[in-house]
């Protein structure tokens, strides 16, 4: 029973946090404002202006946009919106993305969340900055990231986008996106350049120079073009516009290597449909500042007139060979639009291309004319899907880090082959080496590239959530974290808590690495007196306690608590955090170049728990002799743990399995009975 409970409850992730309750929802409203009924069954509500009447909406975007992040959880944010698609607000409910829990924390986040007050969802927000003076004059409005977080961020900015547009869509214009469509694999059809021209699935978009001066007739900037002026009808922009989702059209327009890179693109990112660009007019589609893999600064996109999040998609295409002559020596370039954010390809959108003039020497004016191009593709083209098919989060979480999860299970696999013949990986002559090349993978892979370092926190969580009702679903949301807890429990069954602390703990593996290093450069070795040492060993399981205790009493302060860990600064922020943290991490490696992994063997909680787990040990592995213990201590001697009794008995609560035992008792050259046994045998022989 006891065994069965701990492994219950050491199957451990970060629990997601339910939808806001209306007492919830109606606590965060600030007058003039009040939150009204609910419309829908997402976390839709509707906002009250101080008459009573209708002002706009309320909701949550992790119930209607939950894209995942990095924590395989969406970042659930509360948004306000007004009747003409202004954001009165947008306010930060719940996140687990590793840069802000344990690395610059929530603020900045929170900051960034801010600029959003007073725009319109009928303005193009990027997350960026504009590049040179790329940002003159454009369309685009660009809203400040947070560095070391890009890409978390753009995971914000996503959500808030997709969950904004679904509500304005289908609150306000009255159109119900329902699931988007996507292109029908198996649809094939002969489609040359000529027929897709004459069936309108390439459009067209041909402006003169003549008529964009008449555009700009009448204004300041009405004869800022001189090489308009100079050839009145040549061609300002000459824009042929092809959806490349389906395969005949793709295959129509493009090269065979661009059909293969597209094909690769779409395994990558299903999600994302590719539109083509070729431009053979002086427009040139971008601005020369513009940037690859970013939003283009002279391109815009909508639809239900509600702007679409374009990207270049960073290819760089070859065309046809059976297109005109003329287009080959064109600008083509590669957009991609996320379906994901409410963009239907079979529906009406628009293409709209920017012209810009600047009026004056010095600090120049900026003014734009726009040109819009009518897009969208018959239904024939597409699949629409019956329901909405949306992954679970854990799921995506699993799909996302599929390679890493691949890498680990193999490199698990390799262990546990390894650790099971104990007595042949022991006896290597290069068994040092390979034991800290084992620990440096665990370091690089496991901790700083994987942020596999488990922690006390995780089973606090669940203990927590479980007593409160939560459910064990959760715990899929971090597949890496929760491979690694698998793997620990097994290593518990198999070998007690050694598996785990003597072999995947990758800040027990840094303090390996900092003995060695005190060891090159001769640092004193000190071990405590044996009764110092056991008085020690109590100091993690009290520490436990209090952790438990505060998570339940106090559990404002858990995380705060739980900084008695330095995983979070050692492995997780690499140190990047402030200084009392860095002294608090970095001191315990000080201290391990001379006592050897003094946090393991003492105040760490989570090796207090992984005593317990220990209790699942279904066999004593560590060879023994009737000799050790009586006469022979050279293993007690040697072991840096202290977890070899005078009698010779291994106290598995205490072995970190770091084999240095398992060494002495098979070599013939170190282990004494071994020694002795050999003499006897010479001397009856002579």
């Amino acid at each position: 029973m006891i065994r069965a409970c701990l492994l219950w409850l050491l199957l451990a992730t970060p629990l997601f946090a339910a939808p806001l309750t209306r007492d919830d929802i109606a606590g965060m409203i600030v007058a003039p404002y009040a939150l009204g009924e609910a419309v829908n069954d997402k976390g839709v509500w509707v906002l009250l202006n101080s008459g009573g009447g209708e002002a706009g909406f309320v909701f949550e975007t992790g119930e209607l946009a939950p894209l995942p992040g990095f924590s395989g959880q969406p970042i659930n944010i509360l948004v306000m919106l007004d009747r003409e698609g202004r954001f009165i607000d947008t306010r930060l409910l719940a996140q687990n993305e590793p840069i802000f829990v344990s690395g610059l924390g929530e603020a900045p986040l929170r900051d960034f969340l801010t600029q959003y007050q007073g725009h319109s969802i009928s303005e193009t927000l990027v997350v960026g900055t504009p590049y040179g003076g790329g940002g003159a004059g454009s369309d685009l409005t660009y809203l400040a990231g947070v560095t070391k977080a890009t890409a978390s961020v753009r995971i914000a900015h996503e959500s808030i986008l997709a969950a904004t547009l679904a509500v304005a869509r289908e609150k306000m214009q009255g159109v119900s996106a329902g699931p988007p469509p996507r292109p029908d694999p198996d649809h094939d059809e002969a489609i040359t350049w000529e027929s897709a021209l004459a069936d309108g699935l390439v459009r067209h978009l041909r402006v003169s120079n003549a008529e964009l001066d008449a555009a700009f007739a009448g204004s300041i900037w009405a004869d800022d073009d001189p090489e308009a002026q100079a050839d009145p009808d040549a061609a300002y922009l000459d824009l042929y516009a092809i959806d490349l989702g389906p395969p005949a059209l793709a295959r129509a327009v493009l090269a065979p290597e661009t059909l293969a890179e597209i094909a690769r693109f779409a395994a990558r990112a299903p999600d994302d449909e590719l539109i083509l660009l070729i431009e053979a007019g002086r427009h040139g589609i971008v601005s020369e500042e513009f940037v690859r893999n970013t939003a283009p600064d002279r391109v815009a996109a909508t639809q239900d007139g509600l702007p679409l999040a374009l990207r270049d998609a960073d290819i760089l295409p070859r065309l046809h060979p059976d297109l005109p002559e003329a287009l080959q020596d064109a600008t083509a370039m590669v957009l991609r639009l996320d379906r994901r954010l409410g963009f239907d390809p079979s529906r009406d959108w628009a293409l709209e291309a920017q012209a810009l003039r600047l009026h004056g020497m010095f600090q120049p004016e900026p003014g734009s004319r726009h040109f819009s191009l009518a897009m969208g593709l018959p239904e024939r083209f597409f699949l629409r899907p019956e329901a909405p098919v949306q992954r679970p989060p854990w799921l995506e979480a699993a799909i996302n880090r599929q390679a890493d999860l691949w890498l680990l299970a193999g490199a698990l696999v390799i262990l546990f082959a390894a650790l099971a013949r104990q007595s042949w990986l022991a006896g290597l002559r290069q068994f040092t080496p390979i034991r800290l090349g084992i620990l440096a993978i665990v370091t690089g892979f496991i901790g700083f590239w994987g942020q596999g370092q488990l922690s006390i926190v995780t089973p606090l969580a669940v203990i927590r959530g479980l007593v409160q009702g939560g459910g064990l679903e959760v715990l899929l949301y971090d597949p890496f974290s929760l491979i690694l807890w698998a793997a620990a429990i097994l290593g518990f069954v198999l070998w007690g808590r050694g598996f785990f602390c003597g072999w995947l703990c990758p800040f027990g593996a840094l303090q390996e690495f900092a003995h060695h290093l005190g060891r090159a450069l001769r640092l004193p070795e000190w071990e405590p007196p044996q009764s110092l040492g056991r008085a020690l060993l109590w100091t993690g399981p009290v520490a436990l306690v209090a952790l438990v205790l505060v998570a339940f009493a106090a559990p404002e302060h858990a995380e705060t608590v739980a900084e008695i860990e330095p995983f979070k600064t050692a492995i997780t922020m690499q140190f990047d955090r402030p200084w009392p943290y860095v002294l608090w991490a970095g001191g315990w490696l000080a201290v391990s170049m001379v006592w050897f992994k003094g946090f393991c063997r003492s105040i760490c909680p989570l090796g207090a728990l992984m005593r317990l787990g220990g209790l699942l040990r279904l066999r004593r592995w560590i060879p023994r002799r009737v000799e050790c213990g009586s006469p022979c201590q050279l293993c007690r001697v040697r072991c840096r743990y202290g977890a070899i009794q005078k009698q010779g008995a291994i106290r598995y609560s205490e072995c970190f399995q770091c084999l240095d035992c398992v060494t002495i008792h098979d070599d013939p050259a170190q282990c004494v009975p071994l020694i002795l046994k050999a003499r006897k045998a010479e001397r009856k022989a002579a």
